[in-house]
């Protein structure tokens, strides 16, 4: 079986893991502030804040923000359901609205259209590891006086200019699942430039505790901590962190890999009428979490799926229509956001990861092309 993807972690990372074993401290210290260093350093923010996944990290993230129960976050339905899930996490309600059918991120026109006295924030996807048009949102955002919590969960590497996805927005949340371009196992954090809001996050992600207890340890006094708020248990391990570290030194490899890869799918792709390869912005850098293609022969995309599956070639369907899920549709069971629908119907991952072999791509092209006829 061609797999959807494949992390690309070895002997280090291993060793890595092992020697936090070895140890002693396995859980929230030394290796995760560390990792969050060196990861805050790539995206050029001042702080990260590493917790148990990317949807706490959303969780968070909202809050640090200011979201209140009552409160309207808007975020494109065009998204992993974690999206929304995190809002409804905060005790806001998700405002969905449509994308822009070329990039599959969120429409800014129809982002501000959606602002009323009730939005606490805007929420914005990175989809498939393409970032939004953050200039155009972080524009509006200005204009309304609001904080952009930026769903960055597939796009550590992503580029806008010259500046790299993690430094654009109020908070950027990341994942490490091993989708994603690099991994801890499961995990996540968020980049801000605000200090004071960081340590917030970090007393939240931990009970909401006074003090770390890698920083109790290391007083060398007796320091009771105190909770003045709700908290969480958010936390990353020291030996996700290690693995992490490891990943972090690969990022660009990996990513000059997808691109790669990437960029021989569209060779080989190029020319067919019943396909549309993913775009890319002249002023943004893709990382290629998955190539997404459009389907535009007519031929049912489940068709197309199992007969590829018959031939040993793993497929996802694109990205869902959050608004359509069951949980949601009760909810508004009257939006219609039409390119988000379209694009949930049309749209096909196909597989690639740092080791695919030349003959594997081969095969998942011939066979696409095949089942497209």
């Amino acid at each position: 079986m061609i797999p959807i993807t494949r992390p690309w972690v070895g002997e280090e990372e291993a060793a890595a893991a092992a020697e936090v074993v070895r140890s002693g401290w396995l859980s929230q210290g030394p290796r995760v502030q560390a990792f969050e260093v060196e990861l805050a350093r790539y995206v050029g923010a001042r702080c990260a804040v590493a917790t148990s996944n990317c949807t706490t990290a959303l969780h968070l993230a909202l809050l640090a923000a200011g979201v209140r129960p009552g409160d309207e976050v808007i975020c494109p339905s065009f998204s992993f359901i974690a999206t929304a899930n995190a809002i409804v996490h905060a005790g806001a309600t998700p405002v969905f609205v449509d994308i822009d059918p070329a990039t599959y991120t969120v429409d800014p026109g129809q982002l501000e259209a959606a602002i009323t006295a009730r939005t606490a924030a805007l929420m914005p996807v990175d989809q498939i590891g393409l970032a939004a048009d953050m200039a155009a949102i972080r524009e509006i955002a200005e204009r309304h006086g609001l904080p952009i919590v930026e769903d960055a969960a597939p796009a550590l590497g992503a580029t806008v200019g010259e500046a790299r996805v993690g430094s654009l927005a109020s908070f950027t949340c990341f994942s490490f699942h091993p989708r994603k371009s690099i991994t801890t196992g499961e995990g996540g954090v968020i980049t801000t430039d605000n200090t004071e809001a960081a340590d917030r996050l970090r007393r939240l992600r931990s009970h909401a505790a006074s003090t770390s207890d890698l920083a109790r340890h290391r007083s060398g006094s007796i320091e009771l901590e105190t909770y003045e708020e709700l908290g969480f248990n958010c936390r990353m391990t020291d030996m996700q962190a290690a693995v992490g570290l490891v990943q972090l030194q690969k990022l660009e490899q990996i990513l000059g890999e997808r691109r790669r890869l990437a960029e021989r799918y569209r060779a080989a792709f190029a020319g067919e009428a019943r396909l549309e390869t993913p775009a890319e912005p002249a002023d943004r850098r893709h990382t290629y979490q998955s190539y997404c293609v459009r389907l535009r022969g007519g031929r049912p995309r489940a068709r197309i799926m199992t007969e590829l599956a018959g031939k040993g070639i793993a497929t996802r369907r694109g990205v869902m229509a959050i608004h359509l899920e069951p949980y949601y549709r009760q909810q508004t069971p009257d939006l219609c956001l039409p390119e988000t629908e379209r694009a949930a119907a049309e749209t096909l991952l196909l597989p690639l990861y740092v080791g695919m072999t030349g003959d594997e791509q081969d095969a998942v092209v011939a066979a696409l092309r095949t089942a497209l006829r």
